[in-house]
């Protein structure tokens, strides 16, 4: 991805990976509108990047979501850059006599059913293009869970989506990347804090570090960028071999 002269769009920008990437665009000259249900947050990211415009959204309500997107191309004809990453990250135990469905049912409605939405909602821009990009983020725990947050098994959907999007949109002017984090340093993971072993493979990555790492990713990856332990369970979970027959099945 070129990561200069582009209008970027990016959902859940209001705090953690979210922001970083908001604030790593606009610091290299690019247009950034952000995107979050708080607006707090929001107000307080653009008041520290002068420039950055924001806009309140929660992904889950498909009106708000319809409202947004037409504000904002007609707002920014320009954009050509998508960034789908607003998530949730919650502990539910299922073997415990009762369980938070309700925040179950959030934790995919955010994740994964808002993330399609995302990309339903702008792509016929992007496509309008004559280059543009989508990336949706997914994380290393698309390949290898964790048992305590059973329910961010989203992500692996999450990549699976994004396999077939990029074959779909293969002949279009829109690049589909998967950007997929490690365990990083954020107010998404605190639920994870003295819970998951901060060995030195498995200790949270700062988030500055996670971010610049990001970017380099992003700025040679033509389909997936992986940082940290997630270019690990990317190599064992989408192996060669599962591209090939992938490749087969849709020919």
């Amino acid at each position: 991805m070129n990561l200069l002269g582009n209008t970027v769009f990016i959902t859940g920008g209001g705090s953690g990976i979210g922001r970083g990437l908001a604030e790593a665009f606009h610091k290299r000259g690019n247009r950034v509108i952000i995107a979050g249900r708080r607006e707090g947050p929001l107000r307080e990211v653009c008041a520290a990047n002068g420039g950055m415009n924001w806009f309140a959204l929660d992904v889950t309500k498909r009106e708000n979501l319809r409202t947004v997107a037409e504000q904002v191309t007609a707002q920014f004809p320009e954009l050509n850059a998508v960034i789908a990453n607003a998530g949730v990250q919650r502990v539910h135990d299922f073997a415990a006599d009762e369980v938070d469905g309700d925040g179950a049912e959030q934790e995919v409605a955010t994740n994964l059913l808002g993330l399609i939405r995302v990309c339903a909602a702008f792509l016929p821009h992007l496509r309008k293009q004559p280059a543009a990009t989508l990336i949706n983020v997914s994380s290393a725990l698309a390949f290898v869970p964790i048992a305590m947050i059973p329910v961010y098994a989203t992500k692996a959907a999450v990549h699976s989506f994004t396999v077939s999007l990029r074959h779909q949109l293969k002949d279009s002017s829109v690049k589909v990347i998967e950007l997929m984090p490690p365990y990083v340093a954020t107010d998404l993971n605190r639920a994870l804090a003295g819970r998951v072993p901060e060995t030195s493979g498995d200790r949270p990555m700062p988030l500055d570090e996670f971010i610049a790492k990001a970017m380099g990713e992003l700025s040679t990856a033509s389909e997936e960028a992986a940082v940290g332990f997630a270019k690990n369970t990317l190599a064992a979970g989408w192996t060669e071999a599962s591209r090939t027959i992938f490749a087969k099945l849709n020919h």
